[in-house]
């Protein structure tokens, strides 16, 4: 019996599409043309962070072991609209996707765990900030999502909103604020590991 070949796993990296090229052959304008509109700047590409030039600590990303990785997507992309920046695919799924925050530069990766790898991940929580807390959490909402708790103001001068992704890993939005690098946040903080 002939052996098949081993399938081999494809990278799939999302790029825009070239720009057409431009003609060199310039009209003469009439002297009815108008003026033409003003050029809009391109649109840059992702900026990408390379590790300090000192040899200083970076934080590069987090890496999320999920069941699913197209599920993953659905939630972390089409619901909190992270940006797919690359995604590896076996026989036509996704198995490892990177998606960056779509306001700022942190990146998380969702990776296909095994059958049997357990994905639970007690002890560590994703942060994610947004300035309109209480609108984004009712847009979850209205697209059938469940918050595990509404937003409120936390004893430390933020507020805070918790819910679990498809897998289970916990989340929690919230928005700072004025109270971000604030004195009375970090003594709220302390009176509350007192207790």
């Amino acid at each position: 019996m002939a052996k098949k070949p081993a399938k081999k796993a494809a990278k799939k990296v999302v790029t825009r599409p070239p720009k057409p090229a431009k003609s060199k052959a310039k009209a003469k304008p009439s002297k009815a043309a108008k003026k033409p509109a003003p050029k809009k700047s391109p649109k840059s590409a992702p900026k990408i962070l390379a590790p300090a030039p000192d040899g200083r600590l970076t934080f590069n990303h987090a890496m999320i072991y999920v069941k699913d990785v197209s599920r993953a997507l659905g939630f972390y992309r089409d619901l909190l609209g992270f940006k797919l920046i690359e995604d590896f695919r076996y026989d036509g799924n996704p198995v490892y996707a990177r998606l960056r925050a779509p306001g700022g530069d942190g990146t998380i990766a969702l990776h296909q765990a095994s059958a049997s790898a357990s994905i639970a991940s007690e002890g560590v929580r994703l942060y994610f900030e947004v300035a309109n807390l209480d609108d984004f959490c009712r847009s979850l909402m209205r697209k059938g999502f469940y918050i595990t708790q509404m937003p409120r103001m936390m004893e430390w001068g933020w507020r805070h909103a918790y819910l679990n992704d498809p897998d289970g890993h916990e989340i929690s939005l919230y928005w700072a604020g004025e109270m971000r690098w604030k004195k009375s946040v970090m003594q709220a903080a302390k009176a509350v590991a007192k207790r």
